[in-house]
């Protein structure tokens, strides 16, 4: 019989040697256009080594653009980045993600007509260090390395809870469950930052319900810093440490979320002017329930 081995003894790549709370990324002014169109305006914040960072706000509020700056997607025009005190800014998005950031996307970015096995091998890809030849004849150093890797992702499977399905081509699989295998692709990279863009969206509710146990857990186990974009708001104010909140592309509010629900800069962004009443969360339920029928089709 298998043991299942603590997913910390699985990813012992993700530690990072800084205190509890000391800055871990840091971003100062960020601007990115496009043309007339500014989709992020100086925004500033930083995030602390195991915190949980929670970015909120309407639809084309710029979050996503952040996270595409982070990971090199973007290159903004101006303000800084920084992971672990270097500079992302001009960095090609494989060499950030060999810093130690992985990402999981809004939109499912898996391969259909592959494995969930072979999905989640992809996320180690950095890890494999030998060449093509080498991994061609499958002898020697290359064999041993793919075991060691192998192990690990069936480590990252047991974690998941998706044993029965992964054999399965990802296209078969219903939705949560692909949404799943997307945050083990992500935690096969054994990152020191995790950002979470949307892990929820379209999920009833015990898929969501799920996905937050796995974030709560991976975080227990770990410690690992992550920043969450998301439209629900129940799990951004159970699970956030701090909350940012932007409004085409500004920054409008950043606090604890007991105090951004409370916020009437934040409640006018999501209900417009001259609404009174219903809370941050009833505002942003109308949104959600949007975006899920959007991303179910």
């Amino acid at each position: 019989m298998t043991t299942i081995r603590p997913l910390s003894d699985a990813l012992t790549g993700t530690s990072v040697d800084i205190p509890h709370g000391e800055t871990l990324v840091s971003v100062d002014g960020l601007a990115l256009r496009f043309g007339g169109n500014t989709a992020v305006d100086d925004v500033s914040f930083d995030v602390g080594r195991g915190e949980l960072f929670a970015i909120i706000g309407p639809n084309g509020a710029g979050k996503t653009s952040i996270f595409n700056c982070l990971s090199g997607v973007y290159r903004p025009q101006e303000g800084e980045l920084s992971f672990l005190g270097r500079s992302l800014l001009g960095e090609r998005p494989d060499d950030i993600a060999r810093l130690g950031i992985s990402r999981m996307f809004q939109n499912i970015e898996l391969f259909d007509n592959l494995t969930v096995l072979d999905n989640l091998m992809l996320g180690r890809h950095q890890h494999l260090e030998y060449g093509t030849l080498a991994g061609m004849a499958y002898l020697g150093k290359a064999k041993r390395i793919e075991v060691i890797n192998r192990r690990i992702v069936e480590d990252i499977i047991d974690f998941l809870e998706i044993e029965s399905v992964r054999k399965f081509p990802v296209g078969m699989l219903p939705y949560g469950v692909k949404k799943r295998v997307e945050l083990g692709r992500a935690m096969a990279m054994e990152p020191k930052l995790l950002l979470l863009d949307e892990p929820v969206a379209g999920m009833n509710v015990e898929e969501t319900e799920d996905m937050a146990r796995f974030i709560l857990d991976i975080r227990e186990e770990l410690d690992l810093t992550m920043i969450l974009v998301e439209h629900d708001m129940g799990l951004v104010m159970d699970l956030a440490d701090r909350v940012m909140v932007l409004d085409f592309g500004v920054k409008i509010a950043l606090d604890r979320p007991s105090e951004v629900q409370q916020d009437p800069n934040v409640i006018k962004a999501y209900l417009g002017e001259g609404d009174e009443g219903p809370t941050l969360e009833d505002a942003a339920a109308a949104a959600e329930a949007h975006v899920s029928q959007e991303v179910r089709r």
